[in-house]
């Protein structure tokens, strides 16, 4: 019986020896490697960016999060432990006590803390508080470039601008790597590869220059404030690369602390977003078109009777003047709508189109930034059977473009016809500015021809000189420039008697041409013209950028 019981154990032994070892041996060794081993990603911070002189913009910093498990209070109810962290974390004790009774555990109560506040929590002494170490995005700059880099929340999720279309450059790359540890779970060193946690130093660098960026924001904000304008926004580029120096919008907003905006405006880029009709500013492309199209010449001269009548409708000019035979200067510095109609009459109703087509109304600027809306430009039909929107289109109404698309526009006029992509980021450098990436854009296309370009120069240079944008000039340099005050459209599909948006659009130096300064106001109060609230504004940033990119005076004009 006994000798029975031990051959039966044996066998029974046998037969599971020879399951583990033959049948489920691979099964074994696999589950042994897993319990050997572990993969860790290693943690790397999110690569800074830099405006184009390397002053760091947006930085990661270490920082805590608090996580609250109520169940292991102990003795603490969820009352005592939020009046004792009131005053620490600067909240209602209310709001905290709300937050703690909604969970027994895994509840987030803060982010973002220092170490000093993470010490002083822990000096209470209380279980079930747990600190995280995380990452926080810190912005040096404060509100100065916020609708150009966005932000990144407290969940590590970018939201807009920067930080949100190069998000593929700004995460660094950390593989997974296998590490051995011992059954206890402790990780050996043994296998860890060199660099392992290395950070390279790799940084995001902008085309902005902080030092005109915030220049611009103090003159913006004071001119909006005097004006009592809604809102208002100042873009400077430099026209040979389309290379952005500043863009500055008002309102904006903090992205060290985006939970304080109680206006969602605030978050907007709206030189991209938001569309409008650029009136007169338009005047000079519609200028360039027809000269380039070759149904006018620059000697030619336009009868101004002060009102003329297309499809029923009576167009003015602003003024109501009428001065009869005028050249195509005169025509640019009194800002003539009559003469404008009267170009683009000359053209037919198809090329016309086509040109505007070309130089991208209707488009997008192609910046890199996100959300760019594109502009607004009525289909091909309505151009050919409706001569009124040719004439409207002539003065800047009846279509609508953003303010970056605009900028881009002028450019044009300025680097001699060239069609160049508007963009902030320069690339990827590292610390001894090395260049590691740079965007790959386009040959930028010859629209206009540069004998053109520079005779529209000549005559929007006129027009800072003698005519509607006197308030632009600046003593030494010769700028060329464009006023324009827009009547907004209304939800009815008329236009306001009452609400306008005034722009004026400068270029310079006009003896070498590089720089494009937009200035909008959106609905200035009183009696507002671009001449009046927008053009004193690029005055003063033309001051700015001159002294910043140590721009000599212009040299007198040899005609």
């Amino acid at each position: 019986m006994v000798w029975g019981v031990l051959l039966l154990g044996v066998g029974l032994l046998s037969c599971n020896l020879v399951r583990l070892q033959v049948f489920q041996a691979a099964d074994l060794v696999e589950r042994a490697k897993q319990q050997q081993t572990t993969y860790l990603k290693p943690f790397a911070p999110r690569r800074p960016i830099v405006d184009r002189n390397g002053n760091v913009v947006a930085i990661d910093q270490p920082s805590i999060t608090l996580y609250a498990h109520p169940r292991y209070f102990g003795a603490f109810s969820t009352t005592e432990v939020a009046a004792k962290l009131a005053p620490i974390l600067d909240r209602p004790a209310a709001e905290l006590q709300q937050k703690l009774d909604s969970a027994k555990s895994g509840i987030r109560l803060a982010d973002s803390l220092s170490e000093d506040t993470a010490n002083r929590i822990k000096e209470l002494y209380i279980d079930g508080l747990d600190f995280t170490p995380s990452q926080q995005r810190l912005y040096p700059q404060q509100d100065v470039m916020a609708n150009i880099l966005g932000y990144v929340d407290v969940q590590q999720k970018s939201q807009g601008g920067v930080e949100f279309s190069y998000q593929h450059l700004l995460d660094r790359a950390a593989k997974a790597v296998r590490l051995n540890r011992t059954g206890m779970g402790t990780m050996l060193p043994e296998g860890v590869p060199n660099g392992f946690v290395h950070e390279d130093d790799l940084r995001l660098q902008l085309t902005i220059d902080n030092r005109i960026q915030r220049a611009v924001q103090g003159i913006l904000n004071r001119r909006v404030n005097e004006f009592g304008a809604k809102r208002g926004l100042v873009l400077v580029m430099d026209a040979q690369d389309g290379g952005m120096l500043a863009m500055v919008t008002n309102p904006t907003f903090d992205p060290n602390r985006y939970w304080d905006v109680k206006d969602m405006a605030s978050f907007k880029n709206w030189a991209l977003t938001d569309l409008y009709e650029p009136g007169s500013t338009f005047k000079p492309i519609n200028v360039a078109i027809a000269l380039e199209a070759g149904t006018i010449k620059l000697t030619d001269y336009f009868n101004d009777t002060g009102a003329v009548t297309v499809e029923g409708w009576t167009i003015n000019n602003s003024d109501n003047a009428a001065r009869g035979s005028i050249s195509l200067t005169d025509v640019m510095k009194y800002s003539s709508n009559v003469g404008m109609v009267r170009i683009a009459q000359t053209m037919k109703p198809s090329v016309y189109y086509s040109w505007l087509e070309r130089v991208g109304l209707g488009q997008t600027s192609e910046i890199d930034l996100p959300f760019e809306a594109p502009g607004y430009l009525k289909d091909r039909k309505t151009y050919m059977t409706s001569p009124i929107e040719a004439a409207t289109t002539a003065f800047g109404q009846g279509f609508a473009l953003t303010p970056i698309q605009l900028i881009k526009l002028h450019a044009m006029l300025a680097n001699g016809g060239r069609m160049v992509t508007p963009h902030v980021v320069r690339g990827l450098y590292d610390s001894q500015g090395k260049p590691h990436w740079q965007p790959q854009r386009s040959m930028p296309k010859q629209i206009f021809s540069p004998s053109h370009t520079n005779a529209i120069l000549r005559m929007m240079e006129a027009v800072v000189a003698e005519g509607t944008g006197k308030a632009a000039q600046v003593p030494g340099y010769r700028i060329a420039g464009k006023t324009g005050t827009a009547q907004k459209a209304t939800e009815s599909g008329g236009y306001s008697a009452s609400r306008f948006i005034t722009s004026f659009v400068g270029i310079f130096p006009v003896d070498n041409p590089r720089y494009v300064v937009l200035a909008v106001l959106d609905e200035p109060g009183g009696l507002a013209y671009g001449g009046t609230t927008a053009a004193p504004i690029v005055k003063e940033v033309i001051e700015v950028v001159a002294g910043v990119e140590k721009v000599p005076p212009s040299k007198a004009d040899p005609q």
